[in-house]
């Protein structure tokens, strides 16, 4: 695998169980396990991972800098 491609397939194997389990426990503290809750799930999570994805590749880069920075001024 190309070295440019790791950060994408990086980001992207965090961020699918990160959006699993929030778009879960979201999904059962508002709705619990009604009827249809494997429907409302997947609902949820197809929205919740491009979502994530894309905000990962925001907020990373700008994360990193802020924790360079505080670990630099001890």
């Amino acid at each position: 695998m190309k070295q440019k491609h790791f950060k994408y397939i990086n980001t992207l194997f965090v961020v699918i169980p990160m959006t699993l389990i929030m778009a879960f426990v979201g999904l059962m503290r508002n709705y619990g396990f009604g009827e249809d809750w494997f429907l409302k799930f997947l609902k949820a999570w197809s929205v919740m991972l491009p979502v994530a994805y894309a905000s990962a590749f925001l907020i990373i880069p700008s994360a990193r800098k802020f924790a360079e920075k505080m670990v630099l001024q001890k």
